[in-house]
């Protein structure tokens, strides 16, 4: 553990009876951080939440928290906080009473039961909806309320499970620049769960990709999103053309071509709208055309395989079956650490 580290865990190994969900998992956090652990489904990020929290006992491998070893403690004793997807709330208590619960439970009364819970109410902007029960609230006012009731315990370290994922479209937004806020002004050191890469860039400090139950790549949100370190890191933050070098080639089945790249770089990723269309070496037929407001989306058949291209909407559109030049330009790909 570093000196500058508040939550690490060190080789960490976590399984179900005889499956290994995550194996050696090594990560350090500092104090104030927000960090996203992202990846699909089955990846290992909410197995390794649920270690933190105490909720799942630990194979192998030390979980130590502003200098203490928390392995092996319960998880009452832990002081870290966990809002769930579901939010779990009492849907008969206000959101007072909600937010009050766990001071409650701790002997806590009076006016400082009343100042406290006040304090976290309005640090997430309900202090208007504190006497209403919580079924009578938006869901982005109900995860709000989920997220007060952790702060006001005063964890440590606070884990958010999936934390937007039942809101819509607007709401999500809206609870992005809220759990920035709170976070920022709280400095309180927050993990949250996500597979969705739009939310983790937009959030975090610094963004963990998983993948098998190992991670595959740690950065800020411009190093994951500009410089992915592996084929699997790329497609999964939306470079769609990703391909294989070998000896100085672009490799794609049986075809392979020259193409000047980094000597150390195991493969290239473009993203649609750095593949220019109209122009450039490549020949390809259009399969599918989409209209995404100022944008147009399309799917190339080519030698290379599928290609897809995003160019302005104002230019002229291509139709289905149409012929068109494309080019992969080397200077617009981000060159991979690991193909895979």
């Amino acid at each position: 553990m570093s000196d500058t580290s508040f939550l690490s865990l060190e080789n960490l190994t976590l399984a179900y009876g005889k499956t290994v969900a995550v194996e050696g998992l090594n990560l350090e956090i500092t104090r104030g951080e927000l960090i996203a652990l992202l990846g699909p489904s089955g990846c290992g990020k909410t197995t390794t939440m649920r270690a933190i929290a105490g909720l799942m006992a630990v194979k192998s491998g030390r979980i130590v928290l502003d200098g203490r070893d928390i392995t092996r403690t319960p998880a009452n004793r832990r002081e870290v906080g966990l809002v769930f997807q579901s939010y779990a709330l009492f849907p008969h208590l206000t959101v007072f009473e909600n937010v009050a619960f766990g001071l409650r439970l701790k002997g806590m009364g009076g006016a400082a039961l009343e100042e406290k819970v006040m304090g976290a109410i309005a640090s997430v902007g309900l202090t208007p909806f504190a006497r209403r029960k919580t079924p009578d609230l938006s869901g982005g006012q109900q995860q709000r309320v989920a997220l007060a009731r952790s702060m006001v315990m005063e964890p440590k370290v606070l884990m958010l499970d999936e934390p937007l994922s039942n809101l819509d479209a607007r709401l999500r937004l809206e609870m992005r620049t809220e759990l920035q806020r709170v976070q920022k002004q709280s400095g309180l050191t927050m993990i949250f769960v996500t597979h969705d890469q739009v939310e983790a860039l937009a959030l975090a400090d610094r963004i963990v990709v998983m993948r098998d139950g190992a991670i595959e790549q740690i950065g800020t949100p411009e190093e994951i999103y500009n410089r992915p370190a592996s084929g699997f890191v790329a497609d999964f933050v939306g470079f769609e053309n990703i391909f294989a070098l070998r000896d100085g080639h672009l490799v794609a089945g049986e075809t392979e071509i020259a193409l000047e790249a980094p000597p150390e770089a195991a493969g290239l990723a473009w993203r649609p709208a750095a593949v220019p269309l109209g122009q450039g070496p490549f020949a390809g037929t259009v399969r599918s055309v989409s209209f995404a407001g100022n944008r147009r989306e399309y799917l190339l058949d080519t030698a290379l395989g599928p290609i897809k291209t995003e160019v302005d909407a104002a230019l002229p559109a291509q139709g289905l079956g149409s012929s068109v030049s494309f080019d992969l330009p080397a200077a617009a790909a981000a060159p991979l650490r690991r193909f895979g």
